[in-house]
């Protein structure tokens, strides 16, 4: 037998849910998005994510084309004096290939690293972050592993919100969807200790991107 607190909690549930509650704002649009986003869908989104990313403390470099973005990848390293750069994926390594830039590309050498680069998914403007997914050549670890994450994306990668990277992935992947998708924003941070904000506590410390137009396949 049931006591009669519970007895009455239990009743007054049942009416909740046979009662249905008047909406006090009929008129009122949950579903329209709040944010604002810019005019000019492709350019503008490209200003909107180096906006926010940047507040997320990442590094943002917009190159005009390819070759630049090769060239700036160059200085990069030899400005910040990393030696241990490691990289899987092809693409990345023909362009470090042509800039006579050494790499690894070996499982064993994840450990040792300087910086790891790879590509993405998508880049979202509106929360400035870096989609990628494990699915890609690069995998799982090589956005967790690196002390220093840099990233090459394209503009084409650019989109307003998560849901539309999401919807591109369905539409790329079908019903294989990766088994691990991943925002990243900004470098890996925690204030577990003391309350205390601590940048690559559980990741990397740093984490560019670097952004240019994809050259259109003859």
């Amino acid at each position: 037998m049931q006591s009669a607190p519970k007895e009455k909690v239990l009743k007054e549930v049942r009416k909740a849910l046979i009662k249905k509650s008047l909406k006090k704002f009929p008129s009122l649009n949950t579903t329209k998005n709040i944010y604002k986003l810019p005019k000019s869908e492709k350019d503008d989104l490209g200003v909107l994510f180096a906006e926010q990313f940047s507040q997320a403390a990442g590094n943002f470099i917009f190159c005009e084309n390819e070759e630049i973005l090769k060239t700036s990848l160059h200085q990069l390293i030899s400005e910040q004096g990393w030696e241990k750069v490691h990289t899987i994926d092809p693409d990345i390594q023909k362009m470090l290939d042509e800039k006579n830039i050494g790499y690894t590309d070996k499982s064993e050498d994840m450990i040792i690293m300087d910086i790891g680069i790879t590509m993405c998914e998508f880049l979202v403007a509106r929360s400035g972050s870096i989609v990628v997914s494990s699915k890609q050549t690069s995998g799982r670890r090589m956005v967790v592993f690196p002390p220093v994450h840099i990233v090459i994306a394209y503009s084409d990668q650019l989109v307003p919100h998560v849901k539309d990277a999401l919807v591109g992935l369905k539409k790329r992947y079908g019903s294989r969807l990766p088994s691990q998708i991943t925002a990243i924003t900004g470098p890996s941070r925690t204030a577990d200790i003391e309350k205390t904000l601590i940048l690559g506590a559980h990741g990397p410390k740093e984490v560019y991107v670097l952004l240019t137009d994809r050259v259109p396949s003859k």
